[in-house]
Protein backbone atom coordinates (compact mmCIF):
# COMPACT_ATOMS: atom_id res chain seq x y z
CA UNK A 1 0.00 0.00 0.00
CA UNK A 2 1.18 3.49 -0.88
CA UNK A 3 0.48 6.39 1.46
CA UNK A 4 1.31 10.08 1.34
CA UNK A 5 1.80 11.85 4.68
CA UNK A 6 1.58 15.63 4.49
CA UNK A 7 3.51 17.23 7.33
CA UNK A 8 5.70 14.12 7.23
CA UNK A 9 8.64 15.81 8.97
CA UNK A 10 6.51 17.31 11.73
CA UNK A 11 5.98 16.43 15.38
CA UNK A 12 3.54 13.58 14.72
CA UNK A 13 4.45 13.09 11.06
CA UNK A 14 8.06 11.96 11.44
CA UNK A 15 7.12 9.26 13.93
CA UNK A 16 4.13 8.22 11.81
CA UNK A 17 6.33 7.80 8.73
CA UNK A 18 8.61 5.52 10.74
CA UNK A 19 5.59 3.56 11.97
CA UNK A 20 4.25 3.05 8.44
CA UNK A 21 7.55 2.21 6.76
CA UNK A 22 8.26 -0.36 9.49
CA UNK A 23 4.85 -1.89 8.75
CA UNK A 24 5.69 -2.25 5.07
CA UNK A 25 3.86 0.74 3.64
CA UNK A 26 5.39 2.61 0.72
CA UNK A 27 5.51 6.15 2.10
CA UNK A 28 5.86 9.59 0.54
CA UNK A 29 6.41 12.37 3.07
CA UNK A 30 5.56 15.93 2.06
CA UNK A 31 6.70 18.82 4.23
CA UNK A 32 7.56 22.50 3.74
CA UNK A 33 10.14 22.35 6.58
CA UNK A 34 8.58 25.52 7.95
CA UNK A 35 10.36 25.05 11.27
CA UNK A 36 13.77 24.17 9.87
CA UNK A 37 13.55 20.39 10.24
CA UNK A 38 16.06 19.50 7.54
CA UNK A 39 17.71 16.91 9.78
CA UNK A 40 14.31 15.35 10.49
CA UNK A 41 13.59 15.17 6.76
CA UNK A 42 16.92 13.42 6.22
CA UNK A 43 16.06 10.88 8.91
CA UNK A 44 12.63 10.31 7.34
CA UNK A 45 14.30 9.56 4.01
CA UNK A 46 16.82 7.30 5.73
CA UNK A 47 13.89 5.22 7.01
CA UNK A 48 12.97 4.48 3.41
CA UNK A 49 10.36 7.11 2.71
CA UNK A 50 10.37 9.28 -0.39
CA UNK A 51 10.64 12.89 0.74
CA UNK A 52 9.10 15.79 -1.17
CA UNK A 53 9.86 19.29 0.09
CA UNK A 54 7.13 21.79 -0.64
CA UNK A 55 3.94 23.52 0.41
CA UNK A 56 0.46 22.01 0.22
CA UNK A 57 -0.66 25.26 -1.45
CA UNK A 58 1.56 24.47 -4.46
CA UNK A 59 -0.38 22.48 -7.09
CA UNK A 60 2.74 20.96 -8.67
CA UNK A 61 4.02 19.81 -5.28
CA UNK A 62 0.66 18.25 -4.42
CA UNK A 63 0.62 16.39 -7.75
CA UNK A 64 4.12 15.03 -7.16
CA UNK A 65 3.37 13.91 -3.61
CA UNK A 66 -0.12 12.46 -4.11
CA UNK A 67 0.21 10.76 -7.49
CA UNK A 68 -0.16 6.99 -7.14
CA UNK A 69 -1.17 7.06 -3.47
CA UNK A 70 -3.78 4.65 -2.14
CA UNK A 71 -4.16 6.72 1.02
CA UNK A 72 -3.38 10.21 2.26
CA UNK A 73 -2.78 11.29 5.85
CA UNK A 74 -3.19 15.04 6.07
CA UNK A 75 -1.21 16.42 9.02
CA UNK A 76 0.21 19.55 7.36
CA UNK A 77 -1.18 22.68 8.98
CA UNK A 78 -0.45 25.84 10.89
CA UNK A 79 -0.90 24.02 14.17
CA UNK A 80 -2.20 25.43 17.43
CA UNK A 81 -4.15 28.42 18.68
CA UNK A 82 -1.18 30.83 19.11
CA UNK A 83 0.28 30.22 15.63
CA UNK A 84 -3.10 30.65 13.94
CA UNK A 85 -3.90 33.76 15.94
CA UNK A 86 -0.56 35.32 15.04
CA UNK A 87 -1.17 35.00 11.27
CA UNK A 88 -4.87 34.37 10.51
CA UNK A 89 -4.43 34.90 6.78
CA UNK A 90 -1.69 32.28 6.47
CA UNK A 91 -3.66 29.97 8.74
CA UNK A 92 -6.70 30.19 6.44
CA UNK A 93 -4.59 29.68 3.32
CA UNK A 94 -2.97 26.52 4.70
CA UNK A 95 -5.57 25.02 7.03
CA UNK A 96 -8.65 25.69 4.92
CA UNK A 97 -7.76 26.43 1.31
CA UNK A 98 -4.69 24.19 1.32
CA UNK A 99 -6.60 21.32 2.89
CA UNK A 100 -9.44 21.65 0.39
CA UNK A 101 -6.89 21.54 -2.43
CA UNK A 102 -5.33 18.37 -1.00
CA UNK A 103 -8.78 16.77 -0.70
CA UNK A 104 -9.75 17.75 -4.25
CA UNK A 105 -6.49 16.40 -5.67
CA UNK A 106 -6.81 13.20 -3.68
CA UNK A 107 -10.28 12.61 -5.09
CA UNK A 108 -9.16 13.43 -8.63
CA UNK A 109 -6.19 11.09 -8.39
CA UNK A 110 -8.31 8.19 -7.15
CA UNK A 111 -7.09 8.08 -3.54
CA UNK A 112 -9.28 5.73 -1.50
CA UNK A 113 -8.47 6.45 2.17
CA UNK A 114 -8.06 9.97 3.56
CA UNK A 115 -7.19 10.53 7.22
CA UNK A 116 -7.62 14.10 8.45
CA UNK A 117 -5.86 15.26 11.62
CA UNK A 118 -8.38 17.18 13.71
CA UNK A 119 -8.44 18.12 17.39
CA UNK A 120 -10.40 17.66 20.61
CA UNK A 121 -10.22 21.45 20.89
CA UNK A 122 -13.31 21.34 18.67
CA UNK A 123 -15.33 20.70 21.83
CA UNK A 124 -14.33 24.07 23.26
CA UNK A 125 -15.95 25.01 26.52
CA UNK A 126 -18.51 22.47 27.71
CA UNK A 127 -21.51 23.28 29.86
CA UNK A 128 -20.43 20.50 32.24
CA UNK A 129 -16.77 19.60 31.66
CA UNK A 130 -16.85 16.88 34.32
CA UNK A 131 -18.98 14.66 32.05
CA UNK A 132 -16.80 13.26 29.24
CA UNK A 133 -17.99 14.22 25.77
CA UNK A 134 -18.02 11.77 22.87
CA UNK A 135 -17.94 12.17 19.09
CA UNK A 136 -21.67 12.98 18.95
CA UNK A 137 -21.32 15.87 21.37
CA UNK A 138 -21.81 19.50 20.45
CA UNK A 139 -18.82 21.15 18.79
CA UNK A 140 -18.14 24.59 20.28
CA UNK A 141 -14.77 25.79 18.94
CA UNK A 142 -13.46 28.92 20.63
CA UNK A 143 -10.23 29.37 18.65
CA UNK A 144 -9.49 30.03 15.00
CA UNK A 145 -7.53 26.76 14.79
CA UNK A 146 -10.47 24.69 16.04
CA UNK A 147 -12.96 26.62 13.87
CA UNK A 148 -10.92 25.70 10.81
CA UNK A 149 -10.76 22.04 11.80
CA UNK A 150 -14.52 21.93 12.38
CA UNK A 151 -15.20 23.48 8.97
CA UNK A 152 -13.08 20.87 7.16
CA UNK A 153 -14.58 18.04 9.21
CA UNK A 154 -18.09 19.04 8.14
CA UNK A 155 -17.07 19.00 4.49
CA UNK A 156 -15.35 15.63 4.73
CA UNK A 157 -18.12 13.93 6.67
CA UNK A 158 -20.95 15.09 4.42
CA UNK A 159 -22.34 12.59 1.86
CA UNK A 160 -20.27 12.46 -1.29
CA UNK A 161 -18.14 10.30 -3.57
CA UNK A 162 -18.60 6.64 -2.49
CA UNK A 163 -15.10 5.87 -3.78
CA UNK A 164 -13.53 8.32 -1.32
CA UNK A 165 -13.34 7.28 2.35
CA UNK A 166 -12.39 10.16 4.69
CA UNK A 167 -11.78 9.65 8.40
CA UNK A 168 -11.41 12.44 10.97
CA UNK A 169 -9.22 11.84 14.00
CA UNK A 170 -9.71 14.31 16.86
CA UNK A 171 -6.41 14.13 18.72
CA UNK A 172 -6.14 14.93 22.39
CA UNK A 173 -3.36 17.38 23.30
CA UNK A 174 -0.15 15.67 22.25
CA UNK A 175 3.03 15.32 24.31
CA UNK A 176 6.24 13.29 24.44
CA UNK A 177 9.65 13.12 22.79
CA UNK A 178 9.85 13.16 19.00
CA UNK A 179 12.42 13.82 16.24
CA UNK A 180 10.87 17.24 15.60
CA UNK A 181 10.61 18.15 19.25
CA UNK A 182 8.08 20.69 20.45
CA UNK A 183 8.28 22.48 23.79
CA UNK A 184 5.24 24.68 23.16
CA UNK A 185 2.92 21.86 24.26
CA UNK A 186 1.71 21.85 27.87
CA UNK A 187 3.24 18.62 29.20
CA UNK A 188 6.56 19.14 27.41
CA UNK A 189 6.77 22.81 28.34
CA UNK A 190 5.94 22.29 32.01
CA UNK A 191 8.45 19.43 32.23
CA UNK A 192 11.22 21.45 30.58
CA UNK A 193 10.69 24.53 32.75
CA UNK A 194 10.53 22.62 36.03
CA UNK A 195 13.54 20.49 35.05
CA UNK A 196 15.47 23.72 34.36
CA UNK A 197 14.50 25.06 37.81
CA UNK A 198 12.56 27.91 36.28
CA UNK A 199 9.56 29.28 38.07
CA UNK A 200 6.45 27.93 36.38
CA UNK A 201 3.41 30.20 36.36
CA UNK A 202 0.25 28.21 35.71
CA UNK A 203 -3.00 29.82 34.60
CA UNK A 204 -6.37 28.13 35.05
CA UNK A 205 -5.02 25.06 36.80
CA UNK A 206 -8.50 23.63 37.41
CA UNK A 207 -9.64 23.27 33.80
CA UNK A 208 -9.72 19.90 32.04
CA UNK A 209 -7.98 18.66 28.88
CA UNK A 210 -7.29 15.19 27.44
CA UNK A 211 -3.73 14.14 26.51
CA UNK A 212 -2.18 11.56 24.17
CA UNK A 213 1.45 10.57 23.55
CA UNK A 214 2.86 11.44 20.13
CA UNK A 215 3.74 7.79 19.47
CA UNK A 216 0.17 6.76 20.22
CA UNK A 217 -1.12 9.47 17.88
CA UNK A 218 0.92 7.87 15.09
CA UNK A 219 -0.32 4.40 16.02
CA UNK A 220 -3.90 5.65 15.86
CA UNK A 221 -3.39 6.86 12.29
CA UNK A 222 -1.99 3.49 11.26
CA UNK A 223 -4.92 1.76 12.99
CA UNK A 224 -7.39 3.88 11.03
CA UNK A 225 -5.60 3.16 7.74
CA UNK A 226 -5.63 -0.58 8.37
CA UNK A 227 -9.20 -0.81 9.72
CA UNK A 228 -12.03 -2.12 7.53
CA UNK A 229 -13.14 0.59 5.15
CA UNK A 230 -16.79 0.39 6.15
CA UNK A 231 -15.93 1.19 9.78
CA UNK A 232 -13.85 4.31 9.16
CA UNK A 233 -15.39 5.81 6.01
CA UNK A 234 -16.97 9.21 6.81
CA UNK A 235 -16.47 8.57 10.48
CA UNK A 236 -14.83 10.51 13.31
CA UNK A 237 -12.87 9.20 16.28
CA UNK A 238 -11.48 10.88 19.38
CA UNK A 239 -7.87 9.73 19.85
CA UNK A 240 -6.68 9.26 23.40
CA UNK A 241 -7.61 7.37 26.56
CA UNK A 242 -10.53 8.14 28.84
CA UNK A 243 -8.27 7.88 31.90
CA UNK A 244 -5.89 10.51 30.47
CA UNK A 245 -7.98 13.62 31.10
CA UNK A 246 -6.08 15.95 33.41
CA UNK A 247 -6.14 19.41 34.90
CA UNK A 248 -2.95 21.47 34.77
CA UNK A 249 -2.82 21.00 38.54
CA UNK A 250 -2.60 17.23 37.97
CA UNK A 251 0.18 17.65 35.40
CA UNK A 252 2.24 19.75 37.81
CA UNK A 253 1.84 17.11 40.52
CA UNK A 254 2.98 14.35 38.15
CA UNK A 255 6.01 16.31 36.95
CA UNK A 256 7.17 17.52 40.37
CA UNK A 257 6.79 14.02 41.80
CA UNK A 258 9.06 12.71 39.02
CA UNK A 259 11.63 15.48 39.44
CA UNK A 260 11.46 15.71 43.21
CA UNK A 261 11.35 19.50 42.92
CA UNK A 262 9.52 22.37 41.29
CA UNK A 263 8.87 26.06 41.81
CA UNK A 264 5.25 26.63 40.80
CA UNK A 265 2.80 29.47 41.25
CA UNK A 266 -0.86 29.28 40.30
CA UNK A 267 -2.74 32.24 38.88
CA UNK A 268 -6.47 32.01 39.48
CA UNK A 269 -8.57 32.23 36.35
CA UNK A 270 -12.29 31.67 36.75
CA UNK A 271 -13.04 31.54 33.05
CA UNK A 272 -11.12 29.50 30.50
CA UNK A 273 -12.33 29.34 26.89
CA UNK A 274 -11.52 25.62 26.77
CA UNK A 275 -12.60 23.24 29.50
CA UNK A 276 -13.50 19.70 28.50
CA UNK A 277 -13.15 16.05 29.42
CA UNK A 278 -13.34 13.63 26.50
CA UNK A 279 -14.48 10.03 26.10
CA UNK A 280 -12.32 7.76 23.97
CA UNK A 281 -14.51 4.66 24.17
CA UNK A 282 -15.52 4.72 20.50
CA UNK A 283 -11.97 4.34 19.14
CA UNK A 284 -11.33 1.55 21.65
CA UNK A 285 -14.59 -0.23 20.87
CA UNK A 286 -14.72 0.12 17.09
CA UNK A 287 -11.02 0.12 16.16
CA UNK A 288 -9.53 -1.75 19.11
CA UNK A 289 -7.17 1.17 19.72
CA UNK A 290 -5.77 1.86 23.16
CA UNK A 291 -2.81 4.15 23.91
CA UNK A 292 0.28 2.48 25.34
CA UNK A 293 1.71 5.56 27.06
CA UNK A 294 0.49 7.73 29.93
CA UNK A 295 1.36 11.31 30.77
CA UNK A 296 3.64 10.01 33.54
CA UNK A 297 5.48 7.88 30.97
CA UNK A 298 5.86 10.89 28.69
CA UNK A 299 7.19 13.06 31.51
CA UNK A 300 9.83 10.43 32.32
CA UNK A 301 10.77 10.25 28.63
CA UNK A 302 11.15 14.03 28.29
CA UNK A 303 13.17 14.28 31.50
CA UNK A 304 15.50 11.55 30.22
CA UNK A 305 15.92 13.38 26.93
CA UNK A 306 16.68 16.63 28.72
CA UNK A 307 19.24 14.93 30.97
CA UNK A 308 20.92 13.35 27.94
CA UNK A 309 20.75 16.61 25.95
CA UNK A 310 18.88 14.78 23.19
CA UNK A 311 16.97 17.92 22.16
CA UNK A 312 19.91 20.31 21.95
CA UNK A 313 18.94 23.61 23.58
CA UNK A 314 15.41 22.92 24.87
CA UNK A 315 14.72 26.66 24.87
CA UNK A 316 15.66 27.09 21.20
CA UNK A 317 12.89 28.87 19.29
CA UNK A 318 12.83 26.06 16.72
CA UNK A 319 11.04 23.89 19.26
CA UNK A 320 7.97 26.11 18.99
CA UNK A 321 5.36 26.39 16.26
CA UNK A 322 5.49 30.15 16.71
CA UNK A 323 8.88 30.15 14.98
CA UNK A 324 9.27 29.52 11.26
CA UNK A 325 12.23 29.41 8.90
CA UNK A 326 10.18 30.46 5.89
Amino acid sequence: MRVTVTGGAGYIGALLVGELTAAGWEVTALDSLLHGQESVAAAVAAHGARFVQGDVRDAAVREEALFGADAVVHLAAIVGDPACKRDPELSHEVNVEGTRAVVDDARRLGVDRFVFASTCSNYGRMADPTVPIDEDGVLAPVSLYAEQKVAIEKELLSPGDPHFAPTCLRFATVYGAAPRMRFDLTVNEFTRDLWADRELEVFGEQFWRPYVHVNDAGRAVRTALEAPREIVARNVFNVGHSDENYRKLDLVEIITSRLGRGNVSFVQRDEDPRDYKVSFEKVRRQLGFKPLMTVADGVDEVIEGLEEESFGDPFDAGHSNLTSHA
